[in-house]
C-alpha cells in the first residue's frame, strides 16, 4: 500500500476522479430540484456536461480504435480474397492461351494430314525434349503398338522435322532435321528453281541464331534464288521423295557466281513442337 500511495501522480488522478464524480452527483441532485436557483442549475448542468465529455473521450477513442482495427481486418480479408481471384484469373488466362496454342497446332496437323493423301499418318504428342539435345531429338507418345517403325518421316505444322531413329512399344525417339550431332544421318534434299531445274544436296548444319538449316558443298551450276522450294530428294534411301522442308532464305556464292552454300528457312517452327505426324507410304 505504501508503494501504491507513494506514486503522487496516481494519487492526484484518483482524487480528481473522486471530486469529479462527487460534483456530478451533487450537480445532478441539485439541478433536479425545483427550489434550486437557475444559476446553480446551470452550473450543475455545465459540470455534468464537462464530466460527460471527459469520460466519453477515452470511450469514443477506444471505440474509434476498435472500428479502425475492424476495418483494417476487413480490408486485409478483402485484399486476400481479391488477390486469390486475380491469381485464378491469371491461371485461367494461361490455360486459355495454352489451349488456344494446342488447338492451333492440331488444326495445322489436320491440314497436314489432309495433304498426305498418299501416306498413312499417325498423330502423336511430344513427350520429352531435353535442353541438352533441344535441336537434336524429341520423344513422342506413339510407338510400335501404333504402327511406328524406324526411319519413318516425322512432320509437324506444314513440313518435315525429322525421322524415327528408335522405337519402343508406347513411344519413339525422333532425330530432328536440325540435328548437329556428329552421328546424325544427314537428310537428302532437293531445291527446284523457277525454271524447274533441281539442285541436290544434304542438310549439313543448323544455325541457331537465324533458325535456319544449311545446305553446304553445293557443286551444281544451276542457279537458285530466295523463295525456291526445298523438298526431300529420296536419294538418302530412308526418307521418301517430295516431302516439304522449307524455302531458300539466302545463297552464298563462290568466285564464279555459283551457289556454294544455301540457307533454308524450315517450314515448321523447330523450336516449338508439341504435336507431330508420323507418315508411312
Amino acid at each position: 500500500m505504501q508503494k501504491f500511495f507513494s506514486n503522487r501522480k496516481l494519487v492526484i488522478t484518483i482524487v480528481v476522479l473522486i471530486i469529479s464524480f462527487g460534483l456530478v452527483s451533487v450537480s445532478v441532485a441539485i439541478r433536479d430540484r425545483k427550489s434550486t436557483p437557475p444559476l446553480i442549475q446551470q452550473f450543475g448542468n455545465d459540470v455534468a456536461g464537462a464530466v460527460d465529455r471527459v469520460v466519453a473521450w477515452p470511450t469514443n477513442g477506444l471505440q474509434s480504435a476498435t472500428n479502425s482495427v475492424s476495418d483494417l481486418l476487413n480490408t486485409y480479408q478483402e485484399n486476400k480474397k481479391l488477390k486469390k481471384q486475380v491469381d485464378q484469373l491469371a491461371q485461367a488466362k494461361v490455360n486459355a492461351q495454352t489451349m488456344s496454342a494446342e488447338n492451333k497446332q492440331l488444326r495445322k496437323e489436320l491440314k497436314l494430314n489432309d495433304s498426305l493423301s498418299d501416306y498413312t499418318s499417325v498423330t502423336a504428342n511430344v513427350l520429352t525434349r531435353t535442353p541438352s539435345s533441344w535441336m537434336n531429338q524429341i520423344v513422342i507418345s506413339k510407338g510400335a503398338t501404333a504402327g511406328i517403325k524406324k526411319n519413318m518421316p516425322v512432320m509437324s505444322q506444314s513440313g518435315l522435322i525429322g525421322r524415327i531413329v528408335e522405337v519402343n512399344q508406347t513411344n519413339a525417339k525422333v532425330e530432328l532435321i536440325s540435328s548437329t550431332s556428329s552421328t546424325a544421318n544427314r537428310f537428302a534434299i532437293q531445291i527446284t528453281n523457277k525454271a524447274g531445274k533441281t539442285v541436290n544436296g544434304i542438310i549439313s548444319g543448323y544455325d541457331k541464331g537465324s533458325n535456319q538449316l544449311e545446305m553446304g558443298s553445293v557443286t551444281s551450276n544451276v542457279k537458285v534464288k530466295k523463295g525456291d522450294k526445298v523438298v526431300t530428294s529420296g536419294l538418302g534411301g530412308t526418307i521418301p521423295k517430295g516431302l516439304y522442308v522449307g524455302t531458300v532464305a539466302a545463297i552464298k556464292t563462290d568466285d564464279y557466281g555459283l551457289a556454294s552454300e544455301v540457307e533454308i528457312t524450315p517450314a515448321a517452327d523447330l523450336s516449338d513442337l508439341t504435336v507431330v505426324t508420323v507418315a508411312e507410304q
